[in-house]
C-alpha cells in the first residue's frame, strides 16, 4: 500500500520505517524541516535500538520518503497516520491536542477523492469524532472535493522495543465510526502481515478506541505504583519488597511484570497520560471515577523524594558532598529524559547543595538541555571517581554489571543506593560498599 505518517517524532518515524520495512510504500511529513533533512540522510532524531538500520535499509529500497509538504502528502495516498504529540497543556493536566487538529487543518482542504486518517496519536476520549466533524465542514468548505474518514488506531510502543513491537503487536485496535466504513478493511491491508501471524484484531467505536491505550497505562501506573506504596511500608516494619513481589507475582492473576519496586515511572507517556485521562473523566462527568489516579501519580512521586531523604541519610549533610548519578533517560535503552525520575533526582540533590555529577550511555545531550548546570561524566569510571555516594537511577547493563570491586577504587567513599533495585547487594556488601535500597532493609 502507500500511506502518509503525520509527526516523525518518536512514533511517526518508528511508524513510517517500520511500515516500509513490511513492503508499504511512505510518505514521512513533519513540519520540522531540519528533523526531515535528517530523517531523509538514514539519521535518527532519537535512540531507538534497530530504528536506524530499518531507516536506512528502506530509504535505499526507495519505500520511504520524508517531506514538509502537504501538497505532496495529499497527492501521494489515500490513507493517512497521525502520530504528532499531544503533551500536557501548561498549566492544566489536560491533553494538548492542538497538534493533532492542525493536522486535520491543514491536511483535508488539500484532499481529493475518498481518504481515511488513522490516528495513532493517545487522545482524550472524544476527539476523533471532533476531528472527524471538523473534517467535514472543511471539505465542504473545499467544495466536497474529498470524502474522510476518521479512525483511530492506538500505539503500544515500548521505548526500546518500538521496531518489534510495531513490526510484531501484540494485537491492533482499530475504532471506527460505524458500520459504513472502510477503515477497518484498508488496517487489514496495512497490517496484513501482522493477522497472518495472528495477531488479535480488535475492531470497536472510536471512543473505546480511544480509551485503550490511556486505560492501559493508567493500570500500568497504578501497579507500579501499588508496589512502590507497599516498599514504603515495607521499609518501615524491615521487610523486604522484592521477595513480597516474586511471591505475590506467582499468582497469575497479579503476575510479576511491573512489580519493580523503586523509583518510579516517568518517560512521555504514563505521567502525562494518566493525568489527561482524569482530567477528561472530569470534563465528561465522572469526576469520583478516577480521584485513585491522583494517589497513583503522588506515589510516584514521591519515591523521588524518598532517594533525596535517603542520600541524606546516608550522608548526614548534601551541602558540597560529591554524589554521582548513574542513568539520566527515563528507562534503559531510551535517551528520553522527559519526566525522568533519574534526571528529577539528580536535580533535587543539587539544589539542596550537593554536587551533582551524571553519566547515561545515550541521554547525556538531552539531559544537558533540561539541567546545563549539572556535571555531567565523560564515562561510567569518570562519574565514579571520587564519589561520595552512588545513586543507581536508570537500570542500564552496564549499571547492573558494575564491578563493586573495581567500582571502590574509583569512589571516595563505598556509599550506594540502588534506586531501582537490580544490584547483587551480597556482592556489593562483600566488596564492602554500605548499600541501600527503597523497600529493603538493608
Amino acid at each position: 500500500m502507500r500511506m502518509t505518517v503525520i509527526g516523525t517524532g518518536y512514533l511517526g518515524a518508528t511508524h513510517a520505517a517500520c511500515m516500509a520495512e513490511l513492503g508499504h510504500e511512505v510518505l514521512g511529513v513533519d513540519v520540522d524541516e531540519a528533523k526531515i533533512e535528517a530523517l531523509k540522510n538514514g539519521r535518527v532524531p532519537f535512540y531507538e535500538p534497530g530504528l536506524p538500520e530499518v531507516l536506512e535499509r528502506n530509504l535505499e529500497a526507495g519505500r520511504l520518503d520524508f517531506t514538509t509538504d502537504y501538497e505532496r502528502v495529499a497527492e501521494f495516498a489515500n490513507v493517512h497516520f497521525i502520530g504528532v504529540g499531544t503533551p500536557q497543556q501548561r498549566g492544566s493536566y489536560a491533553a494538548d491536542t492542538r497538534y493533532v487538529e492542525a493536522v486535520i487543518e491543514d491536511l483535508v482542504p488539500k484532499l481529493e477523492g475518498n481518504h481515511i486518517i488513522f490516528g495513532k496519536s493517545t487522545v482524550p476520549v472524544g476527539t476523533a469524532a471532533a476531528l472527524q466533524e471538523r473534517a467535514d465542514e472543511l471539505a465542504a468548505e473545499a467544495g466536497n472535493k474529498a470524502s474522510v474518514e476518521i479512525a483511530w488506531n492506538p500505539e503500544f510502543l515500548r521505548e526500546g522495543y518500538a521496531v518489534k513491537d510495531t513490526i510484531e503487536p501484540d494485537r491492533i485496535v482499530v475504532g471506527v465510526r460505524g458500520k459504513d466504513t472502510n477503515a477497518e478493511q484498508a488496517a487489514r491491508e496495512v497490517y496484513a502481515q501482522a493477522l497472518e501471524n495472528e495477531t488479535p484484531f480488535i475492531v470497536t467505536d472510536l471512543q473505546t478506541a480511544e480509551l485503550v491505550k490511556v486505560s492501559a497505562n493508567a493500570f500500568l501506573a497504578t501497579k507500579i505504583s501499588f508496589i512502590n506504596a507497599v516498599s514504603e511500608v515495607c521499609e518501615i516494619v524491615g521487610a523486604d519488597v522484592t521477595q513480597l513481589a516474586d511471591a505475590i507475582g506467582y499468582d497469575d492473576r497479579i503476575g510479576r511484570k511491573f512489580l519493580g519496586a523503586g523509583l518510579g515511572f516517568g518517560g512521555g507517556c504514563l505521567p502525562k497520560d494518566i493525568r489527561a485521562f482524569m482530567a477528561r473523566a472530569g470534563e465528561v462527568g465522572a469526576d469520583q471515577a478516577l480521584t485513585f489516579l491522583r494517589e497513583v501519580d503522588a506515589i510516584n512521586m514521591r519515591r523521588r523524594q524518598r532517594i533525596v531523604d535517603l542520600s541524606r541519610e546516608m550522608l548526614g549533610s548534601l551541602i558540597g558532598k560529591r554524589i554521582t548519578v548513574l542513568g539520566a533517560a527515563f528507562k534503559p535503552n531510551s535517551d528520553d529524559v522527559r519526566d525522568s525520575p533519574a534526571l528529577a533526582v539528580a536535580g533535587q540533590l543539587s539544589l539542596a547543595g550537593a554536587s551533582v555529577r551524571i553519566f547515561d550511555p545515550q541521554a547525556m545531550e538531552n539531559a544537558k538541555k533540561v539541567f546545563p548546570t549539572l556535571d555531567y561524566a565523560t564515562s561510567l569510571d569518570d562519574a565514579l571517581r571520587g564519589a561520595e555516594l552512588v545513586i543507581l537511577a536508570t537500570e542500564w547493563a552496564e549499571f547492573k554489571e558494575l564491578d563493586p570491586k573495581h567500582a571502590a577504587e574509583l569512589v571516595a567513599e563505598q556509599r550506594i543506593i540502588d534506586g531501582r533495585n537490580v544490584l547483587p547487594v551480597d556482592a556489593w556488601q562483600s566488596a564492602g560498599w554500605e548499600i541501600r535500597a527503597l523497600g529493603r532493609s538493608l
